[in-house]
């Protein structure tokens, strides 16, 4: 059951584009449109933290403080909001960067409607909107990465439960989920992600990803 009335703040600083997506929002049923900013440091400055936004519609693009500064700066500290980057570049680097930067999801800015309110329903529901073009992405990214120039050394090893946590890292499930999957306490599951993080040298829920598609843990249709 989606919230009733989830906000949505819409930053981006082509004016016709955002009251485009105003109004578009406006017409959704379960939606409403806390307010609108040109850029990071405008979207900062009408931030109330008593009337916080569900979902902010990030662009990257902007002046004075573009979408990967803004992203940065809300997982820092306010990670409870939902971020929807929104972009007109489809390239692994700006997609990887986001995710990394705290975006749950990744549109183009020309987008359906249809799939704009998936995004939007995916994001309420689940906590992330993983389309085809972020897995897509992701996965050509993983066969770009480089391989070390000295000997090769095999990959870590990892005991069946670290496996198996990898695996549901890949899924749309949030890390309480997959506590309670793994029948599991909340602090042990944050303990199995930061052994990860420093035993396969990864920084972020985006490097587990890449690292078990790289090594085959995964499938792309395990990560949809």
């Amino acid at each position: 059951m989606l919230k009733t009335n989830a906000s949505v703040a819409i930053v981006d600083d082509h004016t016709l584009l955002r009251n485009g997506l105003a109004n578009l929002i406006r017409g959704l049923e379960t939606y409403a449109v806390l307010f609108e900013a040109d850029n990071g440091k405008d979207f900062i400055n009408q931030l109330q933290p008593r009337l916080l936004p569900d979902i902010v519609l990030l662009d990257i693009n902007m002046p004075e403080m573009d979408g990967y500064e803004t992203a940065l700066w809300l997982k820092r500290n306010y990670p409870g909001i939902k971020i929807l980057a929104l972009s007109m570049f489809d390239n692994e680097n700006s997609i990887i960067r986001m995710m990394k930067n705290g975006a749950k999801g990744y549109i183009l800015k020309d987008i359906e409607p249809t799939e704009f309110r998936w995004a939007l329903d995916s994001l309420m529901r689940k906590g992330y909107y993983y389309s085809e073009l972020i897995t897509g992405k992701l996965i050509h990214a993983s066969g770009q990465l480089d391989e070390p120039n000295d000997s090769p050394k095999g990959p870590p090893q990892l005991n069946p439960r670290e496996v198996e946590f990898l695996k549901l890292v890949c899924t749309e499930m949030t890390y309480k989920e997959i506590a309670e999957k793994m029948f599991l306490s909340a602090r042990t599951i944050d303990g199995y992600r930061d052994a990860l993080f420093e035993k396969l040298a990864v920084k972020s829920r985006v490097g587990l990803v890449l690292y078990a598609i790289k090594n085959n843990i995964v499938n792309v249709y395990e990560c949809a």
